[in-house]
């Protein structure tokens, strides 16, 4: 038995009564709401009061106390509706109406913090700050994104926890308008970009850091200035054992992470936002899911290429672990009709789970897509 879920922020819940039970329509029975979110602009196509919500900062969608923070803290939302607790009422809405709901927590992604804090932010081999990513290595970011999952579950009885870019955002996930492609920087230059060298990744990586920044420095200037690409990975730009040394950094900190984030989520699921290729940064952390430890209750893969990509990756992660696989598809993508072909064919290849992206932002051809693949693939 296949569960079907969909993506849903709090502002498509709150103040609309005819919410929770246009969901359920679609025949999910999970609903994943936004607890902890980035900055975006989003159309609310359903909403009795709005159409656009600009939400210009990363907020916390949860009851902030502040008593309970220490250094970072999360702000609150301004936009939307009138709410002191948008997650909880959201949440209650979608209980009432019969459905499973999920809290989405997206941890490291935040432009509001990062400017404020820019010493907790990653920082690139030309010592460039990536404001809209806290690093993870830093005490104080492990302290405040543990403290969000602490919140959630003190004050929620949500089941699952489904955590988002709980390591590093490199180079390919910024928030202004992207101005980048004309360099025409390869894979492997955007991984040496996306390369964090804070002082708290600086002080734990195995390597000469000087060193190591001074070379990725000259191999993207050369790429960028002479043409000559940067390599095929990070292991073939850098050498095996400074990328491994880089990977057994990322793993660390993820790992240990993740293993606090276990010990609070108590008997709550925790699903993972992962990729298997360890170079990745961004929301979806890099990982060898063979071996991570420890390993959550599943992990969300995300689906949104080609049906042969797609498939080829859950395959791929079959072979590596054991650990669930959650498909996160997108459906407000282009060629909504192919939707349900695409779910047939990650189920088949080993997704146990759909998650549909995203309930609130589809229009009425893409909620019919939606409701079409759960009706074919059960």
């Amino acid at each position: 038995m296949v569960r079907h879920g969909a993506f849903a922020y709090t502002w498509d819940l709150v103040g609309d009564p005819a919410a929770a039970a246009r969901i359920a329509d679609l025949g999910v029975d999970t609903v994943t709401v936004q607890a902890a979110y980035h900055s975006v602009r989003a159309t609310t196509g359903w909403h009795p009061a709005h159409r656009v919500v600009h939400a210009d900062h990363a907020a916390a969608y949860f009851r902030i106390r502040p008593e309970r923070w220490r250094g970072l803290r999360p702000l609150p939302p301004s936009w939307g509706v009138e709410d002191e607790d948008p997650f909880g009422t959201a949440t209650a809405a979608l209980t009432a109406a019969g459905l499973r709901t999920e809290a989405w927590v997206v941890l490291t992604h935040t432009s509001v913090l990062g400017r404020s804090a820019p010493e907790l932010a990653v920082h690139n081999a030309y010592n460039e700050v990536f404001s809209y990513a806290l690093c993870p290595a830093q005490p104080a970011v492990h302290d405040y994104a543990l403290t969000i999952i602490q919140e959630l579950c003190d004050q929620y009885d949500v089941p699952t926890l489904m955590l988002e870019a709980c390591g590093w955002l490199g180079f390919d996930h910024a928030s202004q308008h992207e101005k980048t492609s004309g360099a025409e920087l390869s894979a492997c230059a955007r991984h040496l970009l996306s390369i964090c060298l804070c002082t708290a990744c600086a002080e734990r990586l195995a390597v000469d850091v000087p060193r190591l920044a001074a070379d990725i420095r000259a191999i993207v200037d050369r790429e960028l200035q002479q043409g000559i690409p940067a390599g095929s990975d990070l292991a073939d730009a850098l050498g095996a054992e400074r990328a491994d040394a880089i990977y057994r950094h990322r793993r660390d900190v993820i790992t240990g992470l993740v293993r606090e984030a276990r010990a609070l989520a108590g008997q709550r699921e925790l699903l993972l936002m992962a990729t298997a290729d360890p170079q990745v940064t961004g929301p979806d952390v890099g990982v060898e899911l063979a071996g991570f430890e420890p390993a959550p209750d599943g992990y969300v893969l995300k689906c949104w290429d080609s049906e042969e990509a797609a498939v080829a990756r859950l395959k791929d992660a079959t072979t590596r672990t054991g650990v669930p696989l959650i498909a996160n598809v997108n459906a407000v993508g282009d060629h909504p009709e192919d939707l349900p072909a695409l779910v047939k064919g990650i189920v088949a290849a080993g997704a146990s789970q759909v998650r549909y992206y995203h309930a609130g932002l589809a229009s009425p051809a893409r909620q019919a897509a939606i409701r079409a693949a759960v009706q074919e693939v059960s």
